[in-house]
């Protein structure tokens, strides 16, 4: 088939490989313009836009598709149809009908649960057992449209990065089953029970409240392992935790319980595995202690 492409994250890379490795001409790739990045603040174009590159497909930046010259280049593609996997951009109606098959989208959750930007960090925090990929038909709506095929996986202890990397090749993998057998699938309305929105992380969420359950402090962790971290302070200095281990034992809330670090939670208490102090590199509970001992009893916040 002629696809457009419209992606910008790591997460979108393997269906728009896929697509590729599956035969179909990609005209065009859409992704969000390169950003500041780094300390220099250089220019960084996306991980879609340098896949493509590498590709030898044409990529465009445009800031918005709401323009009539920007709707007009996208018509102009003259494409079968436009797969879009976290582009970041809203998509008008007039865009939404331009390829003959229109608009299909690969959504990281289990539509109608978690619609919106960020299903995978939510559906982790909320303690859900399973979640997949949902291809689903675009429409002016936020993640309304019809399902043309669902994929499951269970979460377990995975971190929002793992379980990122997983959901991305399993959509990469759905959507060329799907443009496989496109005439003969039937789209499903979603339904009307189970509703949920996946809103946008603020960063003011990462910071651990040990007042919490540790299974609850447990799944923030996983959540905003590797970005952008959960964490808590201790002496003024900010301190990341990227993973931990649930302990059984009881304490005052955000006090640490013994010389390894265990902090004592709402109920039940976490140990962490792997830390990182500001400005540093990502490293074990041994290694920092040697360093840096915290004794039992010291409050963290």
């Amino acid at each position: 088939m002629r696809v457009i492409f419209m992606g910008t994250p790591d997460f979108a890379v393997p269906t728009l490989t896929a697509l590729v490795e599956a035969g179909h001409e990609v005209v065009a790739a859409y992704s969000q313009p390169p950003r500041p990045a780094g300390r220099g603040k250089q220019l960084v174009a996306s991980p879609v836009h340098r896949k493509a590159e590498a590709l030898g497909i044409p990529v465009r930046t445009p800031l918005t598709l709401r323009d009539l010259e920007a709707q007009a280049d996208f018509t102009a593609l003259d494409a079968d149809i436009a797969i879009v996997a976290a582009y970041g951009l809203i998509l008008p109606q007039p865009v939404l009908d331009a390829p003959l098959h229109g608009c299909l989208n690969v959504h990281a959750s289990l539509l109608p649960r978690w619609r919106g930007a960020a299903p995978i960090q939510r559906a982790i925090l909320a303690g859900d057992p399973v979640t997949g990929v949902t291809i689903m038909q675009m429409e002016a709506g936020l993640d309304t449209g019809p399902m043309l095929a669902i994929a499951r996986t269970p979460i377990e202890d995975k971190t929002a990065g793992e379980l990122t990397s997983e959901l991305a090749e399993i959509g990469g993998r759905l959507m060329v089953d799907v443009l496989a057998d496109l005439p003969s699938r039937r789209a499903e309305a979603q339904p009307d029970l189970g509703v949920t929105y996946a809103r946008k992380i603020d960063k003011a969420e990462s910071r651990i409240d040990f007042a919490r359950a540790a299974e609850q402090v447990e799944r923030q962790v996983r959540a905003f392992a590797p970005a952008p971290g959960a964490f808590f302070e201790l002496g003024g200095e900010r301190y990341r935790l990227l993973k931990v281990e649930l302990v059984n034992r009881e304490g005052v809330a955000g006090t640490t319980l013994d010389d390894r670090l265990t902090i004592a939670c709402g109920h039940g208490a976490v140990r962490p595995i792997l830390i990182q102090r500001a400005g540093r590199p990502v490293m074990g509970i041994d290694e920092l202690l040697r360093g840096r001992p915290v004794p039992a009893g010291t409050g963290l916040t």
